[in-house]
C-alpha cells in the first residue's frame, strides 16, 4: 500500500509540474543576423562558390573523386558495411523529419508556441528549393552511373551534386540546435550535429553513392540555411499569429469558447517587499488540512504567502513566564520619566 501511495503521488508531482509549464519561455532569444553570422555566411558561400567552380572546371577535386571512388572503400573495409547501411538514414529526409518533427511538436504543445514546428517546416521548404534547384541544374551523375574516367559527369540528366542526405542531416539536426533554449545545449547539440552529419556523408562516400565532392557541397549547402534561417524569423512570427487567429476564428465559428492564455510562472519573492505600504496585510485563509492537499502544495501554481503575511500564533503551552513589562514586537518603547536624584 505504502509503494502505492508513493508511486501515486510522485504521478500527482509530474502532471502538476506539466500544468505549470509557461505560455512561453522568457529567457530564449531569437537568434538575429549578427555581423558575425554574416560573416559566416559569406565564407560558407565562398566555399559552396568554390567547390561548384572547382567541379565545373574538372580540377584536381574531380580526379579526387575518381581515386576515391576506384579505392572502392565498402570493399576495403566490409565488416562495416552493415552498421553504415542503418547509419546513413540518419540524413534521409523522410525519417528524420518525422524524428525532428514529433521532437519539436512536443515542445510546441508545452511551449503554447508554433515556432518549432514552422522553424523545422521553413528550413525543409528552403532545403527542397535551394538543394533540389543545384542538382537539377547541374545534373552531374554519380560514381555508380558515370560513363567517362576523368570527367567531371555534369549536365548528364543526374541529380546527385550536392549530395543531400548530407544536407539534410546538417539542417535536420542542426535545427535542433538552432531552437535550443540554453548556450549550454546549443554548444552540445551544434557539436553533435556536426559530427552526425559528418558521418552520414562520409558514409554516403564509403557506400559509393557520392563523390566526396557532392558531400563537401552538401555540407556548405545545409550550413547555409540554417545560417540565413534569422531573416525568415520575422516572417514566421506572423505565420505563427495569423494561425493563432485562425485558430480563434474557427472556434469562435463553432461556438467553442476562446482557450485561455497560460499564465507564466513569476518568481515570488518572501518578504515584506511583496506588499504596497499603504496596503494592509491580508489575513489568511484557514485550508482544509487534508492528506492530498498537503501533497501538492509546493505545486500549486499560485504565489505563496510570505512569511510576513502569517497570522502569529502563540505555541500552547508555552513555558515562558508571562512579562507585564514585555511590548509586543513593532511597538515602540514608551519614554521612562526622567527622576532626580
Amino acid at each position: 500500500m505504502r509503494t502505492e501511495r508513493n508511486l501515486t503521488r510522485r504521478l500527482d508531482r509530474v502532471f502538476a509540474r506539466l500544468d505549470r509549464e509557461p505560455e512561453r519561455p522568457a529567457h530564449i532569444d531569437v537568434p538575429r543576423m549578427s555581423r558575425h553570422r554574416v560573416v559566416l555566411f559569406s565564407a560558407t558561400l565562398a566555399f559552396y562558390l568554390a567547390i561548384v567552380w572547382a567541379v565545373v572546371t574538372t580540377s584536381w577535386l574531380v580526379r579526387l573523386d575518381w581515386q576515391v571512388m576506384f579505392f572502392r572503400p565498402y570493399q576495403q573495409w566490409p565488416e562495416i558495411h552493415a552498421f553504415l547501411d542503418y547509419y546513413v538514414v540518419l540524413g534521409q529526409r523522410g525519417p528524420t523529419a518525422v524524428m525532428v518533427a514529433a521532437w519539436l511538436g512536443w515542445r510546441s504543445w508545452r511551449q503554447h508556441t508554433l515556432r518549432p514546428l514552422l522553424t523545422l517546416a521553413t528550413s525543409l521548404l528552403l532545403l527542397n528549393i535551394t538543394v533540389g534547384a543545384a542538382k537539377l541544374g547541374m545534373g552531374r551523375l554519380g560514381p555508380h552511373y558515370a560513363t567517362a574516367i576523368g570527367s567531371n559527369e555534369m549536365g548528364l540528366g543526374g541529380d546527385i551534386f550536392p549530395s543531400g542526405h548530407t544536407a539534410n542531416a546538417v539542417v535536420t539536426w542542426g535545427i535542433l540546435a538552432y531552437l535550443a533554449s540554453t548556450p549550454t545545449a546549443r554548444r552540445w547539440l551544434s557539436a553533435l550535429s556536426a559530427v552526425t552529419s559528418l558521418g552520414v556523408g562520409l558514409t554516403t562516400v564509403y557506400l559509393g553513392t557520392h563523390w566526396l565532392s557532392d558531400v563537401l557541397l552538401g555540407w556548405a549547402a545545409g550550413l547555409l540555411i540554417l545560417l540565413a534561417l534569422p531573416w525568415f524569423e520575422p516572417l514566421i512570427a506572423k505565420a505563427e499569429l495569423w494561425l493563432f487567429d485562425l485558430r480563434d476564428r474557427l472556434r469562435a465559428r463553432r461556438g467553442l469558447p476562446a482557450p485561455e492564455p497560460a499564465v507564466p510562472v513569476t518568481p515570488v519573492l518572501l518578504g515584506p517587499r511583496n506588499l504596497p505600504a499603504e496596503q494592509p496585510t491580508p489575513a489568511r485563509e484557514p485550508v482544509a488540512s487534508t492528506r492530498s492537499s498537503r501533497g501538492l502544495a509546493h505545486l500549486a501554481p499560485g504565489p505563496h504567502t510570505a512569511r510576513s503575511e502569517r497570522t502569529p500564533v502563540t505555541p500552547a503551552g508555552s513555558r515562558r513566564p508571562p512579562h507585564a513589562d514585555r511590548l509586543p514586537r513593532g511597538t515602540s518603547q514608551p519614554a521612562r520619566p526622567l527622576t532626580g536624584g
